[in-house]
C-alpha cells in the first residue's frame, strides 16, 4: 500500500504544477486519512468526493450536503480547495462563469485513480450485494403486476423498433440456420475449455427448438453419443450459479454462470443478432453495441451544447423482466420459443437456495445485453411518445437518430425528453441512478468517457496493485498500460514514477511503438532498433512480453469432430494445440525476446 500512497502524492503534486496550485496541505490530508482509514480512503472516499464534484457541476453550485466528511473553508472543502476555487466561487459555492476544465480534469484524476482497483470486498459487502440481487428479484415481481396496463403500447412501439430484426431472427430459427457456439467463460456445471465440446447435458425445452441430435452429435454416423446424453425435464434443469467478481472495493459485481447447454444455444442467437443489428435501418442507429464510440460522441455533444442528457441505470440487467422480453417477441413464435428455451429459469444463490427467476437474465447470459438494450430502447421511445402526445411512427423514430442512443444501461436522450423518459423507466421497474445521470450543467459521461463543456476529462485508473517481481504478470501488464496512458495524457512525472517501479522488475524496459505487445514505454524518443529479422526484413527490438498459456484441456474424438464442424470460416484454428489446450489462461509468465519495432 505504501507504493499506492506514494503514487497518489505524485499525482497530486503534478496536478498542482499543471494548475499552479500548492498541494502541500492536500498531500498531508491524504497521508493522514489513509493512515487512519486505510486504503478505503483512496478507493471509496475519494470517488465519493468526485461524485459530489460532478453533482455540483450539474447543479452549477456546491451545496451544504456535498463533500461530507471533508472540512470546509467558506463554501468549499479545504481538501483540493485550491483546484476547486478555479471552478467555483469560494464564498458562495456558485460555478464560475469560466471554470477551469484543467482543474476539473486533474481533480477527477486524483479522486478516481484508485476507485476501480481489482480488490476483494469484505464479506459483509459481498453479502449485502447478494441480498440486493434477491431483493431486486422481488422488485421485478412487483413491477410485473403493473405491466399488463401498458403492455399493448409497449408491444406496438417495440414492434416499430425491433420488428425487422425479429422477423429475420424468426426466419433463422425456422430454417435452422443458427450455428451454436461455446463461450470462453465459466459455466454452472464447471465445464471449461474443450470439455464443453464433450457436454452430455441437454434440456427438453432446448430439444424442441434445437434438437440434441443436430446440436450435440458431430454426424449421423455418431448417433451412439445420444446414449450418454441426459435430456432434462424442466423441473430437473440445472440453475445458473450466482457469484461475485471484483468491481470496486465498495461493492462487487453480481454475475450468473449459465449451464453449458444454455450458453451454447444463447451464443447462436447472440451471434446472429450481432450480424443483423448494424444493418437494421431503425434499430442499428439506436443501439448497435459493437462500438461505444457513438455514445461517447453524443455525450461530448451533450456536454458542449446541453442538448442531450446521459442516463445510467442501477442493477439494469437484473430489472429486465422475462415478461418484457416475452411481450416484445410474442408476434414471432419461433424466435420467442427459442429465446425461452435458451433462458435459465432458476438461480442458485449462495445463502438463499435455488430461486425461480422473474428477471429475463443476469449478466453472464449471452442474451442479457442485447435484450436489455432492446427493452430500454422501447421504454425510452414510450417516454418520447408521452412527450409528443401522440402515437409514434417509424418516421418519428428515424428523426431521433443521432439524438437517442442505448448501449447496455448507458442511455442518451434529448434533455427536454428526460422527465418523461425517467417516468416511463420507473413505471417499468427500472431505477435511474441519479448520481450518475446528467441532464443539467455541462458534465456528461457515457460508456467510460467523460466530458465537460466538450472537453475530454476522462481519467486513467489504477486496476491492479503495483508489481514487485516478474511473477506478478497481471500487475505488470496493468501497470505498463497505466503508465503509458498517463504519459499519453500528459502526466509525465506520474509516468516517470511508474518507470522506476517497472524498471526494477522488468529485465529490459525499452521505448516501444504504440499497439506493441511488448512491455515497454511510450515516449517522444525514437524506438531503438536492435537488429533486423533476416527472414522478414523487419526491424526488431529486445523486450519483455507476457505469455499466457491455456490450461490443459483434452477432448474426445467426438468432441474434436464437433469442434471442427463449429469452426467459423474456412481457416483452421491458429493454435495447432487447440485440441490439447483451451480456455482462459490459468498460467502466465514473462518472456524476454525479439519483437517488432514497428506498430
Amino acid at each position: 500500500m505504501k507504493s499506492l500512497i506514494a503514487f497518489a502524492k505524485v499525482i497530486i503534486s503534478e496536478a498542482g504544477d499543471r494548475c499552479g496550485i500548492s498541494t502541500d496541505r492536500d498531500i498531508k490530508t491524504v497521508t493522514a486519512r489513509v493512515e487512519h482509514e486505510g486504503i478505503s480512503f483512496l478507493t471509496i472516499s475519494l470517488p465519493n468526493f468526485c461524485a459530489d464534484l460532478q453533482r455540483a457541476l450539474a447543479e452549477e453550485r456546491v451545496t451544504h450536503d456535498m463533500f461530507l466528511g471533508f472540512q470546509r473553508h467558506a463554501g468549499l472543502p479545504r481538501f483540493l480547495g485550491g483546484f476547486l476555487e478555479l471552478v467555483f466561487d469560494r464564498s458562495s459555492g456558485l460555478l464560475l462563469n469560466h471554470p477551469s476544465e484543467e482543474a476539473i480534469r486533474v481533480v477527477r484524476q486524483i479522486t478516481l485513480a484508485f476507485g476501480k482497483m481489482h480488490l476483494d470486498c469484505t464479506d459483509a459487502r459481498v453479502a449485502k450485494a447478494i441480498r440486493g440481487y434477491v431483493e431486486c428479484e422481488q422488485d421485478v415481481r412487483r413491477s410485473d403486476v403493473e405491466f399488463p396496463s401498458y403492455k399493448d403500447e409497449f408491444i406496438r412501439v417495440g414492434t416499430l423498433l425491433c420488428g425487422t430484426l425479429f422477423s429475420q431472427l424468426d426466419l433463422a430459427v425456422e430454417l435452422g440456420t443458427l450455428v451454436p457456439k461455446h463461450g470462453s467463460g465459466f459455466t454452472a456445471d464447471r465445464l471449461l475449455g474443450n470439455a464443453k465440446y464433450d457436454n452430455r447435458e441437454w434440456t427438453e425445452r432446448l430439444d424442441k427448438v434445437f434438437p440434441v441430435m443436430d446440436w450435440l452429435v458431430p454426424t449421423y454416423k455418431h448417433l451412439e453419443v445420444l446414449d450418454r446424453v441426459s435430456v432434462l425435464e424442466p423441473g430437473e434443469e440445472r440453475p445458473v450459479r450466482v457469484t461475485t467478481v471484483p468491481k470496486t472495493l465498495k461493492t462487487p459485481r453480481i454475475i450468473a454462470m449459465e449451464p453449458t447447454c444454455m450458453m451454447y444455444a444463447q451464443q447462436a442467437i447472440h451471434e446472429r443478432i450481432l450480424e443483423l443489428l448494424p444493418r437494421d435501418e431503425i434499430l442499428g442507429q439506436l443501439m448497435d453495441y459493437s462500438t461505444q464510440l457513438p455514445n461517447q460522441e453524443l455525450a461530448r455533444k451533450g456536454s458542449r451544447d446541453g442538448s442531450l442528457a446521459t442516463l445510467d441505470l442501477s442493477s439494469a440487467s437484473d430489472r429486465v423482466s422475462n415478461q418484457h422480453v416475452r411481450a416484445l417477441t410474442a408476434a414471432w413464435p419461433a424466435l420467442a420459443q427459442a429465446i425461452d428455451a435458451a433462458r435459465s429459469r432458476k438461480a442458485d444463490v449462495r445463502g438463499h437456495g435455488v430461486l425461480r427467476l422473474a428477471k429475463f437474465a443476469s449478466m453472464g447470459s449471452a442474451l442479457c445485453f442485447p435484450f436489455e438494450a432492446m427493452v430500454f430502447t422501447t421504454i425510452v421511445f414510450l417516454g418520447i411518445q408521452d412527450e409528443l402526445g401522440r402515437p409514434l411512427t417509424r418516421k418519428d423514430i428515424k428523426s431521433f437518430h443521432g439524438k437517442v442512443r442505448v448501449y447496455g444501461d448507458d442511455i442518451i436522450v434529448p434533455v427536454h425528453m428526460v422527465t418523461s423518459v425517467m417516468k416511463r423507466l420507473a413505471s417499468f421497474g427500472m431505477v435511474v441512478n441519479t448520481a450518475k445521470s446528467y441532464g443539467t450543467g455541462r458534465f456528461r459521461e457515457s460508456c467510460g468517457a467523460d466530458f465537460y463543456n466538450g472537453h475530454d476529462v476522462t481519467v486513467v485508473r489504477v486496476k491492479e496493485k503495483f508489481p514487485t517481481s516478474r511473477a506478478h504478470v497481471d500487475e505488470l501488464v496493468s501497470t505498463v498500460a497505466l503508465r503509458n496512458h498517463l504519459w499519453d495524457r500528459g502526466w509525465y512525472r506520474s509516468a516517470e514514477y511508474l518507470d522506476k517501479i517497472l524498471g526494477k522488475v522488468l529485465p529490459v524496459y525499452p521505448v516501444i511503438p504504440r499497439h506493441s505487445s511488448a512491455l515497454g514505454r511510450w515516449s517522444f524518443d525514437p524506438v531503438r532498433v536492435d537488429k533486423m529479422c533476416e527472414e522478414l526484413q523487419v526491424p526488431l527490438l529486445r523486450a519483455a512480453y507476457p505469455v499466457f498459456t491455456p490450461p490443459t484441456s483434452p477432448v474426445s474424438g467426438y468432441g474434436s469432430l464437433l469442434k471442427f464442424f463449429l469452426n467459423r470460416g474456412i481457416e483452421p484454428p491458429a493454435d495447432k494445440k487447440h485440441l490439447e489446450r483451451a480456455g482462459r489462461a490459468d498460467a502466465s509468465r514473462i518472456n524476454v525476446g525479439w519483437v517488432s519495432a514497428i506498430s
